[in-house]
């Protein structure tokens, strides 16, 4: 299980930007290959993704990190264990000596830490999640898919950056998906009767060209749920990425939605977001409130904790020390777990565990720019998160992922678990 050669190389991602991959080759021949994700609405708390600058694809080259890899990284841990994970993380974490990762890049750093765990995978001849999470992993995740993309994901053409349904009275992840595929479809059909053109958004949902209104996304979700034959909060609900971050004004602490041209206060806010809940089958809200906003996180757990998911995203960014400080405060009841906004593989298993011993729920997702790589689902099998948002049904990044989680459920059979809503049960009161 020695690790023999490390390869690496600028590839692109999903948006047409350059990634690092990485490639750890082990004595016996085993490969194991990491390809790094990208966000677009990142939050200012994560570790450090390095770019070169300059000219060369405008600025967003990873030749630096790339060179990190092949110089610094390598020579120090080839010739060790490829299975020493946590050691192998930790010793490029000392290497690279910043609490943000930012003189080696932290998506030179998860390049390798990904590889090494795929290799050794590879090397015992079984799946990764298997390799990961030991025996006792076998929960299928319950899929968190967007049908609508805005934001950031969308050059901005609704506030709300992603409209998303979660299937809730189905059995199987598979029985699941195909409902969601059904209501992707059906919402795809209203658009064309609104004569409302629409491209595809950077996570593969509808890119609508022209809402009045935030809420018009809203309506028009529930009614795609209902045109597919299923019934809107009993057999799939609605959840929504805010993205509050990207609106919210921090000189003035309000909030701004650009497309109605509407500034609100946090209890506003707050307020709005609560009235969406008693209207639609809102399940989940991620963001509902800033990164810079501690007091609106726990004024709207205060009001929806006990009735839908609250996810921290931006606000927690994977970070144990920032989970923990919510948990403290009482803020919001979940936590978004995205590898590169930490940067190894062990602290992200680590984040999991912390967020699932503070009663806190788990959502393991992806990035707006993502590779064909398929770590997240092994990860979140792995351990026993119980959520996976990907993005889309469609476009291939996404698909695989998807794809392969139906593979993983098939894999493990009778063995598996999928928790369907009741994943939702300890946040109920």
């Amino acid at each position: 299980m020695r690790i023999s050669d490390i390869k690496a190389r600028q590839v692109f991602d999903s948006r047409a930007n350059a990634t690092v991959e990485v490639d750890v080759i082990l004595a016996d021949g085993s490969v194991g290959r990491g390809t790094v994700p990208s966000g677009a609405s990142t939050g200012i708390y994560e570790v450090l993704e390095l770019r070169d600058g300059g000219k060369e694809l405008g600025g967003k080259s990873v030749r630096k990190a790339i060179g990190n890899v092949l110089n610094e990284i390598a020579p120090r841990i080839i010739g060790l264990d490829a299975e020493d994970q946590r050691g192998i993380d930790q010793l490029m974490i000392e290497l690279d000596g910043t609490e943000n990762k930012s003189r080696l890049g932290a998506n030179a750093i998860l390049g390798v830490s990904m590889a090494v765990a795929r290799a050794s995978a590879a090397s015992r001849r079984v799946p990764l999640f298997r390799y990961l999470g030991g025996t006792n992993a076998r929960t299928i995740p319950v899929p968190m898919i967007q049908i609508i993309g805005g934001g950031a994901h969308a050059l901005h053409s609704i506030d709300v950056q992603d409209f998303l349904v979660i299937p809730l009275s189905f059995g199987t992840f598979w029985e699941g998906f195909e409902a969601v595929v059904n209501v992707y479809n059906a919402t795809k059909k209203i658009f064309m009767e609104l004569g409302r053109p629409t491209a595809i958004a950077d996570e593969g949902g509808f890119w609508p060209s022209s809402f009045k209104t935030n809420e018009e996304g809203l309506e028009i979700l529930t009614e795609g749920i209902r045109r597919a034959g299923y019934k809107p909060g009993v057999d799939l609900g609605i959840a929504l990425d805010i993205a509050s971050s990207e609106f919210y004004d921090k000189e003035k602490k309000k909030y701004i939605f650009h497309l109605e041209n509407k500034e609100f206060s946090t209890s506003e806010f707050v307020d709005l977001l609560c009235s969406w809940v008693d209207k639609y089958p809102i399940v989940s809200i991620e963001d509902g409130t800033s990164e810079l906003d501690w007091e609106g996180s726990v004024l709207i757990t205060e009001k929806l904790g006990g009735r839908i998911q609250l996810i921290g995203d931006d606000l927690f960014t994977t970070n144990i020390e920032r989970i923990r400080n919510g948990v403290k405060l009482g803020a919001l009841n979940a936590v978004l777990i995205k590898m590169n906004q930490i940067g190894t593989i062990t602290e992200t298993m680590d984040a999991i565990e912390f967020t699932k011993n503070s009663g806190y729920l788990p959502v393991v997702s992806a990035r707006s720019g993502e590779t064909e790589d398929d770590t997240i689902v092994h990860l979140a099998i792995a351990t026993n998160a119980g959520q996976l948002k990907v993005g889309s049904v469609a476009r291939t990044e996404r698909a695989v992922k998807w794809n392969e989680t139906i593979r993983m459920e098939e894999l493990l059979g009778r063995d598996g678990v999928y928790p369907g809503k009741a994943i939702f049960d300890q946040i109920k009161k």
